[in-house]
């Protein structure tokens, strides 16, 4: 069944039998699919869906294996994504596709530069359009700014104004909001808006179900690269989304047994960082982790998380302060003391940015998965493959991994497997600590429950984890304990039982703790 148009919003693109084999993998099979103009087509399913797929196939940057794209009720073919831009499609990618090395205005309008004469570029012109677009966004980001220089945040809203800079009939935003802070997709909400309001249609996806049934006028549901569902959206709710993507009623974050909480076993003092802005990224943090214990960092972007994990990991010179390690502290700088040493002393990084931080992507999966530890798969002078290969497995049977084979490259995954490999090539260095930057994103509800199911049952057998999420209801969810962080500082601590959603947002807000803080 799909959702019937009216006046306002008639037919603009149609997917009609789309089918994508790929070697070891059927990713979509007889898809149907209609992009409603001036509403939000929300598609959704969960990893490994072909949700990507259909994307890519109507952007231009894959060609279905059969079936027809029907624009405006005649056929085409896109051949790349040049020419679907130019039949007015543009997509927000799910992984970020900008040059670290170039500006944000050079990556707003590359292979589109605003040229004089079709000869030099009116770099001043570019850099205005960027400042209104950012304007837009409610951000302050300079046109000037070299991407590799932002936080993955800022990042994403490069990527979304570049999107926005092409003026599309047909915008498409695969996870644009995975990597935002709360009051970033209330600006980002308020765009959308706007943008339908003037006729655009927009294709979202999203595995933030919540927000799924806030925006979206339409949506379709894909499970297994077939479609399960397709209605208004205002004839649904959330349980029949989560029915329709994974066959049941719920996927609830899985409640365990309580477990003793043991010692201390990893501690922070007085941990700055100084900016490259002035002032400090991280301004004397301090604080602490018990065995089996899970403590949420809380914190919108900017607030210093991803540069606190950073840091226990070794990776700026310029760091002050002692991290300790069962009451030893650990050491620093290079012959010993690098990331390397952090791993060999049981500490382990899932980092927020899977694409350049996590994985090799022209590697095996096997390969990315192991690369950590393959010092416990030497056997002699060689690699025991059978054992490397039997560990892997036994790894992406636990974080329910769906691949087609261990050789297949990482890249051929769905961005929320590629994300659960991550977490596998962690987990295979055997850690007693084990840090996690936002450590669902991009996953879907299913794989999602799966992940934290893993992370309570590694606290139950006695693994401390440290866990950085910008999701309210995750934090609250999970922790034993809950920190939060904002500008650089800890601005407030809250055991379990005490703490509230207002005052864990309060405390994110504000450059000082709440009165309910409890002292180290």
């Amino acid at each position: 069944m799909r959702p019937a148009s009216d006046d306002r919003h008639d037919i603009v693109l149609s997917v009609r039998g789309a089918t994508k084999v790929y070697p070891g993998t059927r990713a979509l099979d007889a898809v149907d699919f209609d992009v409603l103009r001036g509403a939000i087509n929300v598609l959704v399913g969960e990893n490994g869906a072909g949700k990507s797929t259909l994307m890519k196939i109507i952007a231009g940057v894959e060609q279905p294996t059969e079936g027809t794209i029907l624009l405006g009720g005649e056929p085409v073919v896109f051949v790349d994504t040049m020419d679907a831009a130019r039949h007015g499609i543009g997509i927000v990618f799910q992984e970020l596709n900008l040059f670290p090395n170039l500006s944000v205005a050079d990556n707003i309008f590359i292979a589109r530069e605003r040229t004089r004469l079709g000869t030099d570029i009116r770099s001043s012109d570019q850099r205005e359009a960027v400042r209104v677009l950012m304007g837009r966004l409610e951000h302050d980001i300079s046109p000037d700014a070299l991407v590799a220089d932002l936080p993955i945040g800022q990042q994403q809203i490069v990527e979304i104004a570049k999107a926005l800079a092409q003026d599309a009939r047909i915008l498409i935003m695969d996870e644009p909001t995975s990597a935002l802070s709360t009051a970033e997709v209330e600006i980002l909400f308020r765009v959308i808006a706007e943008l339908k309001a003037q006729g655009v249609a927009v294709v979202y996806i999203s595995h933030r179900l919540e927000e799924l049934t806030r925006i979206g006028d339409y949506i379709t549901v894909l499970r297994d690269g077939r479609v399960t569902g397709s209605r208004p959206m205002a004839e649904i709710d959330v349980p029949w989304i989560v029915r329709s993507m994974t066959g049941a009623a719920s996927r609830d974050f899985s409640k365990t047994q309580p477990h003793d909480i043991g010692d201390e076993v990893f501690r922070a003092e007085n941990i700055c960082l100084p900016s490259r802005r002035g002032g400090y990224a991280l301004d004397h943090v301090s604080m602490s982790l018990r065995a089996g214990e899970i403590v949420g960092i809380y914190g919108l972007l900017g607030a210093g998380r991803s540069e606190f994990f950073e840091c226990v990991m070794n990776q700026h010179a310029a760091m002050t302060g002692t991290f300790y390690m069962d009451g030893e502290p650990l050491s620093r700088g290079g012959g010993g003391g690098g990331v390397a040493s952090r791993i060999a002393r049981g500490i382990a990084l899932v980092p927020e940015d899977r694409k350049t931080e996590g994985l090799v992507e022209i590697m095996a999966i096997r390969e990315n998965m192991s690369l950590s530890s393959l010092r416990g798969f030497v056997n002699g002078f060689h690699l025991d493959l059978k054992r490397e290969r039997d560990a892997v497995l036994s790894f992406v049977s636990n974080l329910a991994i769906k691949i087609a084979s261990p050789e297949n490259p990482v890249s051929s995954l769905s961005g929320g497997n590629q994300q659960k490999v991550v977490i596998g090539k962690a987990l295979m260095t055997r850690p007693h600590v084990l840090l996690m930057d936002e450590p669902s994103r991009g996953i879907d509800v299913g794989a999602k429950a799966e992940v934290f199911r893993t992370m309570r049952r590694l606290a139950a057998e006695g693994i401390a984890i440290l866990m950085a999420t910008s999701d309210l209801e995750e934090v609250m969810s999970l922790s034993d304990r809950i920190i939060v962080m904002s500008n650089g500082r800890v601005t407030g601590e809250f055991a379990r039982e005490e703490a509230t959603e207002e005052a864990v947002v309060a405390a994110s807000a504000v450059g000082h703790a709440p009165a309910t803080k409890m002292e180290a």
